[in-house]
């Protein structure tokens, strides 16, 4: 069983202030958290990271959050949250079916991004 504090997050968001506001108050509540901008190194990252979770936008530069969702499932176990702007219930659905956890659309409030986290790995 771990504790929140050696949880590990990987953030794949390309709009930076976003990302690093996200990071400062996940890490300001005892998780550690890593930042990839652009979507065709998301899936590698993952790959070599194996995070606990991973918290995935949508709409990415070089691959989409679907896409990287879909390939990074066949050897991703952990919970991956999906991220986005588009309130489309498709969108939802789309991301669920391509093996995403759990769905949240921005503007994101941090603590409720830290409790879905919370709730995905307890």
């Amino acid at each position: 069983e771990q504790t929140n504090e050696s949880w590990r997050i990987l953030i794949v968001e390309d709009d930076e202030r976003l990302a690093e506001l996200t990071r400062e108050y996940l890490e300001s509540n005892g998780l550690t958290v890593t930042l990839e901008t652009h979507g065709g190194n998301a899936v590698e990252r993952i790959r070599k990271e194996q995070p606990d979770l991973v918290v995935l936008d949508l709409m990415l530069p070089g691959e989409d959050g679907l896409s990287i969702c879909r390939r990074a499932r066949p050897f991703y176990p952990g919970p991956i949250i999906m991220l986005t702007a588009r309130t489309d219930d498709l969108d939802q659905v789309l991301g669920l079916e391509m093996g995403a956890d759990d769905y949240i659309g921005k503007p994101v409030q941090p603590r409720v991004l830290l409790a879905r986290i919370r709730a995905l790995l307890r």
